[in-house]
């Protein structure tokens, strides 16, 4: 019998991202210069943060290349930022073979086609609300919460309280 989403949070060391349409709700403003600007949810950006300092592997893998994304993602202190990458798959196996991360205990969160083949090498598989079909079919785990609107949040949040580890991050800092 296939283990539930719970039980799968149990092994989880690793958090991987694609950034529009998961930390983004998959919208771009662009300015009268060309400039693009995407707006990040700061529940997110928490969430992130506290993984990180928790002592979870954090790294982000898009095809979209930003540089604010990158400064933004850094100050949560996320070293592990591939921006403008043409193939997923293979940024995925040289992140997982640099740190010898086994991909089962790798969460990844996606929500469209480019996200595909990676997630289909992962422990647990997971998406936002609004991912389109194809993407929603093969994760393990479809947020409540949209792209962009508390997803990120969401997943790392669940893993962190499966595994006893979420309160326990704010030890001594909640005054």
């Amino acid at each position: 019998m296939a283990k539930s989403y719970k039980e799968l949070m149990n092994d989880i060391s690793t958090f991987i991202f694609d950034v529009d349409g998961v930390l983004t709700d998959s919208s771009v403003f662009v300015t009268t210069e060309g400039e693009i600007l995407r707006t990040m949810n700061i529940r997110d950006g928490y969430a992130m943060k506290a993984a990180v300092e928790s002592g979870y592997n954090v790294c982000i893998i898009s095809g979209g290349s930003n540089e604010g994304v990158r400064v933004r993602l850094r100050n949560l202190g996320i070293t592990d930022i591939h921006l403008g990458t043409p193939d997923k798959v293979e940024t995925f196996k040289e992140y997982t073979e640099l740190y010898s991360i086994n991909p089962e205990h790798v969460l990844y969160m996606g929500d469209d086609i480019p996200d595909y083949h990676v997630m289909k090498l992962v422990g647990l598989s997971s998406c936002p609300q609004d991912a389109c079909s194809e993407i929603k079919s093969i994760s393990n785990y479809i947020s409540h919460k949209n792209g962009g609107k508390g997803a990120a949040r969401d997943v790392i949040e669940q893993v962190m309280k499966v595994q006893g580890k979420w309160m326990s991050h704010f030890d001594g800092k909640l005054d």
